[in-house]
């Protein structure tokens, strides 16, 4: 994604890898960051999740 690889463990977390693009780039978008109260605070909750979300967000150059 964006030029950057993510790694799948399974076949379906391509779906969730798509999903999760999809909505933080809409929240880029948007400028929409509820139920943080800003951008930093949603990317810090994000990346603690780790995961696909970390590796988007990396994906992305947001962290």
């Amino acid at each position: 994604m964006n030029g950057q690889r993510i790694v799948l463990t399974v076949p379906s977390d391509r779906v969730v890898a798509e999903r999760v693009m999809r909505h933080i780039k809409r929240r880029m978008e948007e400028d929409d960051w509820r139920p943080y109260t800003c951008k930093a605070d949603a990317l810090r909750a994000w990346r603690r999740l780790g995961g696909i979300r970390a590796q988007i967000l990396h994906a992305l150059n947001l962290v």
